[in-house]
C-alpha cells in the first residue's frame, strides 16, 4: 500500500528540483521576445502546444531512459557523472543571471526574432525544446526513472513532469504579469536563485554517480 505522506514527500522534491532545471520563468523574456508581434489568441495556443510538447517530450524519455542505457551500454552511475557536469555548467549561467548556453544560444534567440515563424516552429523551438525541456531536464527525468525503485515512485516521477507542464502553461500564460511584477532584475534574481539549488544538485548527482561507480 502506497504511504500517501512519503508520497507527497518524495512528489515535491521532485518537482521542486525539476523546476530548478526547466526554469519556466526564465523563459519568460524569451517567450515574449518571440511572441510580441503575435495575437493574444496567437499567444495562448503557442503556450498551450509548448506545455504539450514539454510534458511529451520528458515522458517519452522518462519512459524509455531504461533501454536508452541499455542501447549505448552506459552505466546510471556513468549516467549520473555526465548529467552532474551538464548541469553544473546550466548552474554557473544561471547564477550569473542569463539562459544557460547548453540550452539556448544567442544565435538561436537572434534568429527567432529576425525570422517570420509557424506558431508550431515557436512552440517547439525554441521554447519547449530546448529551451524549457532541454538536455539537463531530458537528463534529469531520465535518472529520476532509474534510481526509482517502487512503482509508486515511478507513478510520481511521471505526475512530477505532468505538473511540470501545468506549470509551463501557467507561467507563460501569465508572461506579461510576471515580467511587469517582477522585471528583469527581478527575473534574473530567480533564475540565480534556481542556479543555486541547480549547483547543489548537479553536486551531489555527481558525488553518487562517483560513489556508485566505485562501490564508495
Amino acid at each position: 500500500m502506497i504511504d500517501i505522506i512519503t508520497f507527497l514527500k518524495n512528489l515535491i522534491l521532485l518537482y521542486g528540483g525539476l523546476f530548478a532545471i526547466t526554469n519556466p520563468i526564465g523563459a519568460v523574456p524569451v517567450f515574449l521576445s518571440v511572441t510580441h508581434n503575435l495575437s493574444l489568441g496567437e499567444r495562448r495556443d503557442i503556450v498551450t502546444k509548448t506545455a504539450v510538447t514539454v510534458i511529451v517530450t520528458l515522458l517519452v524519455f522518462a519512459l524509455i531512459g531504461q533501454w536508452i542505457f541499455r542501447f549505448f551500454g552506459s552505466s546510471v552511475d556513468a549516467f549520473a557523472i555526465a548529467g552532474g557536469i551538464l548541469l553544473f555548467r546550466m548552474a554557473m549561467d544561471m547564477l550569473s543571471g542569463r539562459l544557460s548556453s547548453v540550452k539556448i544560444s544567442r544565435e538561436e534567440t537572434e534568429e527567432f526574432d529576425e525570422d517570420v515563424v509557424t506558431l508550431e516552429e515557436v512552440a517547439i523551438i525554441p521554447l519547449a525544446i530546448p529551451l524549457i525541456s532541454g538536455p539537463g531536464a531530458i537528463t534529469t527525468v531520465m535518472l529520476y526513472m532509474a534510481k526509482a525503485g517502487t512503482f509508486s515512485e515511478r507513478v510520481a516521477v511521471l505526475i512530477t513532469i505532468v505538473l511540470i507542464g501545468i506549470t509551463v502553461w501557467l507561467v507563460l500564460c501569465s508572461a506579461n504579469v510576471i515580467k511587469t511584477r517582477l522585471g528583469r532584475v527581478g527575473i534574473k534574481v530567480l533564475t540565480r536563485m534556481m542556479g543555486l539549488i541547480l549547483t547543489s544538485m548537479a553536486v551531489q548527482m555527481i558525488i553518487n554517480g562517483i560513489k556508485g561507480a566505485f562501490g564508495l
